[in-house]
């Protein structure tokens, strides 16, 4: 089986391909990365994936390792995929996105892959945005109302599953997930931004302040490694062209999830709001009905959101130690 994973110096990216080779040794993987993408997240699989220097906005390389590779599946995570980002930058965040999905499905359809490739696309639960006290938990059919550029960049992406899937038979699996968090998240996301500040305080390498933004949102939050074995399942078993909540049906405020983590230092630290962390429009819940999801599959989370914070905690003292 011969697999491809876009963005997979990333997060989840690299995550996913540590799931495949110790769940699926028959696999064998290829990755897209970028010439500038840092390799800390991939450096123990250097010698077992097959890289192929390939920005997704760049249909040329984009065309060309599609039809060397001919993948059978496909998993689309190469994306601008921090929020804030989107806003001072969206052009940027709405060309990576859209631009570089398009390239991707266009290689597929002219290398006659379309009906032999399965493409999970990574959605995000942001598409829903605005939502409304009386719709949670958030099911598939929930109006979506974007409150940010990058939102619209994932429905985009997402309608563009379901119109070539329609259009040309392209297998795509359009897959939302809800905040999903874990060691190697990168450090401007919540859990890891709280985290790194953390160890950096036991490290006496900054003054015991955590600087903070808005703490009143909640937040459905899934371990990656439970993430990326639902993206996995959902190339097995769910419906090309059909769309799937991915998320652990459980809301923590931001406020609880820093009083948990706080509690897990033996520093006291002082809490402060820091308006340069605070958004033009934010979503106050994001809650997710993943009841399609798992009755297709009979997927359920099995990592504690307790054990997620832990393992990111550690995994930010373990690389605040390693640098001094």
């Amino acid at each position: 089986m011969r697999v491809l994973i876009t963005g997979i110096t990333g997060f989840a990216g690299s995550h996913l391909a540590d799931y495949i080779l110790k769940n699926h040794p028959e696999a064998e993987i290829f990755g897209f990365k970028r010439w500038r993408s840092r390799d800390e997240n991939i450096i123990h699989i250097l010698d077992k994936v097959e890289f192929h220097d390939a920005d997704i906005k760049d249909f040329t390389a984009v065309n060309r390792f599609i039809g060397e590779i001919k993948p059978e599946k496909i998993f689309h995570l190469a994306a601008q995929s921090f929020v804030p980002a989107s806003w001072k930058s969206p052009m940027e965040t709405l060309d990576t996105n859209i631009a570089g999905q398009v390239n991707l499905f266009e290689a597929v359809r002219q290398h006659g892959l379309a009906d032999k490739t399965v493409i999970q696309i990574a959605c995000s639960s942001e598409e829903y945005g605005l939502v409304h006290e009386d719709e949670v938990p958030i099911k598939e059919t929930n109006p979506l109302r974007p409150l940010s550029p990058y939102a619209v960049s994932k429905i985009t992406q997402d309608f563009l599953g379901y119109q070539y899937h329609e259009s040309y038979g392209i297998k795509a699996i359009r897959t939302r997930t809800f905040n999903h968090t874990g060691p190697r998240r990168g450090e401007v996301f919540v859990i890891s931004t709280f985290s790194k500040q953390i160890a950096l305080i036991e490290n006496d390498l900054i003054d015991p302040v955590m600087k903070v933004g808005n703490l009143d949102a909640q937040r459905d939050f899934t371990d990656v490694r439970d993430v990326v074995r639902a993206y996995w399942i959902a190339t097995e078993k769910c419906t090309p062209g059909e769309v799937y909540n991915i998320a652990s049906g459980t809301a923590h405020t931001i406020q609880s999830v820093l009083d948990k983590l706080l509690a897990m230092s033996n520093k006291e630290i002082k809490v402060v709001q820091d308006p340069e962390r605070m958004r033009p429009s934010d979503v106050q819940i994001l809650l997710g009905d993943a009841s399609k999801f798992s009755k297709q599959t009979g997927w359920k989370p099995e990592i504690s959101f307790d054990q997620t914070l832990e393992d990111t905690l550690n995994y930010w003292r373990k690389k605040i130690a390693a640098i001094i």
